[in-house]
């Protein structure tokens, strides 16, 4: 016959629970409060794609470049359920490496990645 072992988990002071709790907080916070609270700017994301994209790709029914036919529009981007703001903003932080070399700041990222979702229908 078997006998059950009683595990108790150890109790945290409340101290240290709340300092937990905080820290979590903290952390979720970090993670995706950061997205929230960078929110872009789509008309800033429109003029940075305008200088920076619509030499490949159709990012705007005004732009004045040729972008390429072969390669995705912007609208296209923006109605692929896929690509969400948060995945574009993903995306542009270390593009595919046919792309220009660029670097872009957390600022134009969250607005290029505005963009690009203001286009959705």
């Amino acid at each position: 016959m078997s006998k059950a072992i009683a595990v108790s988990k150890p109790r945290l002071h409340s101290g240290v629970r709340s300092f937990l709790g905080g820290a979590t907080l903290m952390a979720v916070v970090a993670l995706f409060g950061a997205s929230a609270a960078e929110a872009g700017d789509a008309a800033a994301g429109k003029a940075l794609a305008l200088q920076w994209c619509s030499a490949c790709h159709l990012v705007s029914e005004d732009q004045d470049r040729a972008s390429s036919a072969s390669l995705p529009s912007f609208y296209d981007i923006a109605k692929d359920p896929g690509w969400t703001e948060e995945k574009l903003a993903t995306f542009l932080a270390d593009p595919h490496p046919q792309m220009p070399n660029m670097t872009l700041g957390n600022i134009e990222i969250a607005n290029l990645a505005s963009y690009i979702e203001s286009l959705a229908p």
